[in-house]
């Protein structure tokens, strides 16, 4: 029996995700625990209690990659349901994704991310990411957002 409290949840559990772009490069980590252990995709994890959406975002971006970001608009609110093999939902998240933009630090993995790096777009491909974290990279890209 798992002792993560996220797996078969009696309801599902609000997450975040950063959508972080560096000219023409994105910002990846690969997950180090359940749900997708290792696997790539977007930094990003469960709200606290208490804790704005912004917030959450912020502190999980830095929490995985060592970055502090400017948290901006809001890109895709999804959900992603797990079916287990016994036929119960295993993980159930509802996702709240945004667009985001370094303000400092150097990226490196910490938390629970294995890895975390700036990838150029043309690489994505290479990292065989879940066709919902590529549709939100992809209207990210093209969210207007004011440069400072």
């Amino acid at each position: 029996m798992s002792d993560d409290p996220r797996r078969h949840p009696n309801r599902p559990i609000v997450g975040v995700g950063a959508v972080v772009f560096d000219s023409d490069r994105v910002l990846l980590v690969k997950r180090g625990s359940e749900p997708l252990k290792g696997e790539w995709s977007l930094p990003g994890g469960a709200v606290e209690v208490g804790e704005s959406l912004e917030a959450a975002v912020a502190r999980e971006v830095f929490e995985e990659t060592d970055l502090h970001v400017e948290v901006g608009p809001l890109i895709e609110v999804l959900d992603r349901i797990q079916p287990g093999t016994d036929g119960r939902v295993e993980y159930h998240f509802v996702i709240v994704d945004y667009l985001c933009r370094p303000a400092w630090g150097a990226v490196k993995s910490g938390s629970d991310a294995a890895d975390a790096r700036w990838v150029p777009l043309a690489e994505l491909p290479a990292y065989y990411l879940t066709a919902k974290a590529r549709a939100v990279i992809e209207k990210g890209r093209f969210l207007d957002w004011p440069t400072p």
